[in-house]
């Protein structure tokens, strides 16, 4: 198990680099009980990504069943952050959505304007 690698309550999330790519596959329920560390674990994931020349992180949310408000804004809270970097520093995220969980894309189309061209959702 890496730094990145996480799993608290009902939620996991694996991370993978491959290249300048780094996945994170989620799975399980991220609500209030998870989101500090959610937030903590978004933290490393940026200062891993900006110390190791990482270009893209893929958020595989296939096996995600239900992510609550307070958790989507610690996503909203990386994405920020990521757009405030100098230009040569920013990075991309790219979201993975399940076909299945439809609230998925509806809620990444809302967070993904804080991210303009940094952020993509697959499948829209």
């Amino acid at each position: 198990m890496n730094e990145l690698d996480f799993k608290a309550d009902e939620f996991e999330v694996a991370a993978n680099r491959d290249g300048e790519e780094l996945l994170l596959r989620t799975s399980g329920t991220a609500d209030a009980r998870v989101e500090p560390e959610l937030a903590a674990l978004l933290d490393r994931v940026h200062v891993r990504v900006l110390g190791d020349g990482i270009r893209r992180v893929i958020v595989d949310l296939r096996e995600l069943e239900f992510m609550n408000s307070s958790c989507f804004k610690g996503f909203v809270t990386w994405i920020v952050r990521v757009r405030r970097l100098p230009e040569p520093e920013q990075y991309h995220i790219r979201f993975r959505p399940s076909a299945q969980h439809h609230w998925q894309k509806r809620s990444l189309h809302a967070i993904s304007y804080f991210g303009g061209e940094l952020v993509t959702i697959e499948g829209t």
